[in-house]
């Protein structure tokens, strides 16, 4: 298949990236570094600079839709939250435009969410195969993925089918969650968040890329699809898990209020309980390489 990506120059990106190239498909990548795609996405990948590259005359079997600015970062500002508003729902929506106006639809547009989606579910079990209340006003990353999904949606016509990644927390051997964990879980400084008891959803990369490519080849495969593994654990519990690959044990809890103080609104991200389960993406057969966290992290350490 020759598919166009956008966000390929990240983090599950690159992964996807090398994975699509190992499978033999054609790769066409939107990045707003171009010199950079064959170097970051592999050679031969064919870098567009804009949408407006995308003539209707052109043809992609598949469109998977990754682009957006990372969301914990920075402060969420008024201006940081156009930023990250932009590189989510107005480039999607620009997308889905693209993909309208071409001669030949794609037969498929995998596009990014987030299971920031449910909002904070206390202990409730969050699946993909019920319907998701409307986020909270005061709930940014919420509302975020909601209006990020509605805009993927207008995409699907009989000709196009849209499926919405709802990504977990991806645990990879490099950048992401636990490159910002590492050192102080090494140190022996790692510590829970709050009072630990909050749910976190997670999922290996390797699960991750595997999943992207299993609903690829799932022409049943439409609408929501969470992206966790089958085994959501507490807080304290990934905390102590994590220390116990490097032989240490966590002593230490980072208060809520602190987290609220330091990093606002962004505190939601760490201390909200979110019980995700896959129930789609098993329903359609998919087999977990790392159901488990224990074997997933010491698979990455």
């Amino acid at each position: 298949m020759h598919i166009l990506l956008t966000g390929g120059t990240g983090l599950l990106g690159r992964a996807l990236c090398a994975a699509l190239l190992a499978d033999g498909h054609q790769l066409s990548v939107l990045s707003r570094r171009p010199h950079k795609v064959a170097a970051l996405c592999g050679p031969g990948v064919q870098a567009l600079v804009s949408l407006d590259d995308w003539l209707p005359d052109m043809h992609f079997d598949a469109v998977i839709n990754l682009a957006g600015a990372p969301i914990i970062d920075l402060p969420w500002t008024t201006a940081r939250k156009q930023t990250l508003w932009a590189s989510r729902i107005t480039l999607t929506e620009q997308l889905v435009t693209a993909l309208q106006r071409a001669e030949r639809k794609p037969a498929v547009l995998l596009s990014g969410s987030a299971i920031g989606i449910y909002g904070d579910c206390a202990e409730a079990p969050c699946s993909d195969s019920a319907a998701v209340p409307n986020p909270a006003p005061a709930d940014f990353a919420a509302q975020l993925c909601a209006a990020w999904e509605t805009a993927a949606r207008q995409a699907s016509t009989p000709d196009t089918r849209v499926s919405l990644l709802r990504t977990g927390l991806v645990l990879a051997p490099h950048g992401g969650l636990l490159a910002r964990m590492r050192l102080p879980f090494r140190l022996g400084l790692g510590a829970r968040l709050g009072d630990g008891q909050q749910w976190m959803s997670w999922i290996h990369l390797d699960d991750w890329v595997a999943a992207v490519l299993h609903l690829l080849a799932q022409p049943d495969a439409h609408g929501a699809c969470n992206l966790t593994a089958p085994q959501p654990v507490r807080n304290a519990d990934f905390s102590a898990a994590l220390a116990n690959c490097f032989g240490r044990r966590v002593h230490l809890a980072a208060p809520a209020s602190v987290l609220r103080l330091l990093l606002g609104q962004r505190a939601g991200l760490l201390l909200d309980s979110q019980r995700v389960l896959p129930d789609r993406l098993l329903a359609t057969g998919y087999a977990f390489r790392h159901p488990e966290l224990r074997s997933a992290l010491q698979s990455l350490s």
